[in-house]
């Protein structure tokens, strides 16, 4: 039974085809990962399934009744809830049960019809295991690192990995019969990633996922579908076997586009010849045979690394000194923190979700003000600050505009050079900044901070949306930068090797 089938998908965005008569079907029992480069439209097309996003043509057909399940980690969420009454909204319907019910035994406790009605609800109750919710919801929390945080934290004062955590557990509480989630595993720990792919291999509703973690996808997906060059390529097999049938059929697709390259040209060469001599007649039909040819494409070439570079400026003296520091909003999250960074040292900020580390960046960029002790940047200290959050100020304005309204003196084509740069394509430079993918926003992200110079470098969790090619980019770019840096990451692969100290942060 298939779960959704697309059919002769096309969607464009500007002079940009994402999708060009795509097909994809999605079975039940399958457990699909989602691959292919930043702005490939990979999130354009779980948009498109859920409807968030209608299609310029083509067709999506789901089963009927099938209940979605959609990790949008933008998603309007009421800020004064708590994390545990946000989870427990995960079990709406069967509160909604109980609470008639108990209504029933109030007001009817001498009414033999309504009382069998009460119990009727609460037959309902204990079938759909209502009374195990509590341990359901805290062994969710506690494997995603939310009991941790405090599960009487308000939403409003978590940070967007927080907050796409918790969107997250209460998504699988839920438990739709089809789970379609981008990139899940951003704001995760090793250990939370472990919970999550142990969990996603043992359910049984199908899943759609997009995700640069290999690793990832290896241990949950019995399928692959590559999107590439506006094209949907499904793959049968876990994730190893994706791999050879894709080099297979590449190597394919070429000795294919070789031969027929061959045989063009040798057909030319044959019209050219002939087209005015005895056999003008023989050189003709061959003519109209190669204008009838379906010419199969070029194939495409390895995809261009985007190039970042952090540009140095300032005095050589620069340092930060963090004394007795305790950050955090009524209570202290980290307490009597210390350590200096001088000239030229790079030091990364490492513990798990929710201790507090970008609470920290928050602090040391002046967002919110220290509840004890004190910080101090040096006065010739220049910062670049990365956010980890991708929130734009007006999202219907594009790469271009936004870069411009920054750098005002910068005309159109060195703007476009940067963008470029940065692997930010011409299309996507000219489209909403609302549509691009997070790979792509966090691209134009970091082209503002390539074009001001600076000798401090604060960078919150830059690569959560970025593939390989680019992670590898960046890593360069930091480790050719002269300046001093704090970079917060959960990825020990992208900075081990090259910072001068780790600092650990541990629950006071």
């Amino acid at each position: 039974m298939s779960i959704f089938t697309i059919e002769q998908l096309s969607h464009s965005f500007g002079e940009k085809t994402i999708y060009q008569s795509a097909s994809l079907t999605l079975n039940k029992g399958e457990r699909m990962g989602l691959v292919g480069h930043n702005g490939s439209g990979k999130s354009t097309l779980i948009k498109i399934c859920t409807g968030a996003l209608i299609p310029d043509h083509g067709r999506i057909r789901w089963y009927p009744k099938i209940r979605i399940g959609y990790l949008d980690q933008y998603a309007m969420v009421d800020p004064n809830l708590t994390i545990e009454a946000f989870l427990r909204s995960a079990f709406g319907d069967l509160f909604d049960i109980e609470k008639k019910m108990l209504q029933l035994y109030d007001r009817y406790s001498d009414h033999p019809a309504q009382l069998n009605r009460a119990a009727e609800y609460q037959q309902q109750l204990e079938t759909r295991n209502f009374y195990h919710i509590q341990t359901e919801i805290e062994i969710t929390a506690q494997n995603l690192g939310l009991s941790a945080i405090g599960l009487d934290r308000k939403i409003a004062q978590l940070s967007g990995g927080q907050r796409a955590k918790v969107i997250l557990a209460k998504l699988l509480l839920e438990k739709p019969d089809v789970l379609l989630l981008d990139e899940p595993t951003n704001f995760l720990d090793s250990n939370h990633v472990d919970w999550l792919s142990n969990y996603l291999s043992n359910i049984e509703q199908s899943f759609m996922i997009v995700s640069h973690d290999h690793a990832f996808l290896r241990r949950i997906s019995n399928c692959i579908c590559e999107v590439e060059n506006g094209q949907l390529k499904k793959y049968n097999g876990i994730y190893s076997d994706f791999i050879r049938q894709r080099h297979h059929n590449r190597e394919t697709y070429i000795r294919h586009y070789e031969a027929q390259q061959k045989h063009i040209k040798k057909t030319e060469e044959f019209i050219r010849k002939n087209i005015a001599g005895i056999k003008s007649k023989n050189a003709k039909g061959r003519r109209k045979q190669l204008a009838r040819l379906d010419r199969m494409a070029p194939p495409s070439g390895p995809q261009k690394a985007p190039v970042f570079q952090f540009h140095y400026s300032g005095s050589l003296n620069h340092s930060l000194h963090v004394q007795d520091l305790s950050i955090g909003y009524d209570d202290p999250l980290i307490s009597n923190l210390n350590f200096k960074i001088t000239n030229g040292q790079k030091v990364v900020i490492t513990g798990f979700n929710g201790i507090g580390k970008t609470t920290l960046i928050k602090t040391l960029t002046g967002e919110l003000k220290p509840l004890r002790g004190n910080y101090q940047f040096s006065d010739n200290c220049s910062i670049n600050y990365y956010a980890q959050d991708l929130k734009w100020n007006d999202p219907e304005l594009t790469p271009l505009e936004i870069v411009g309204n920054v750098y005002t003196d910068l005309k159109e084509k060195e703007i476009r050079k940067q963008l470029s740069r940065c692997g930010i394509s011409r299309e996507h430079a000219g489209q909403a900044i609302k549509t691009l993918s997070g790979g792509e926003q966090t691209k134009v992200k970091l082209c503002l901070l390539t074009l001001s110079p600076s000798n401090f470098l604060i960078m919150d969790e830059p690569t959560n949306h970025l593939d390989k090619k680019a992670k590898a980019s960046l890593k360069e770019a930091f480790q050719r930068f002269n300046g001093s840096m704090i970079l917060v990451s959960h990825e020990k692969v992208f900075y081990q090797g090259w910072v001068d100290q780790v600092i650990h942060i541990q629950k006071s």
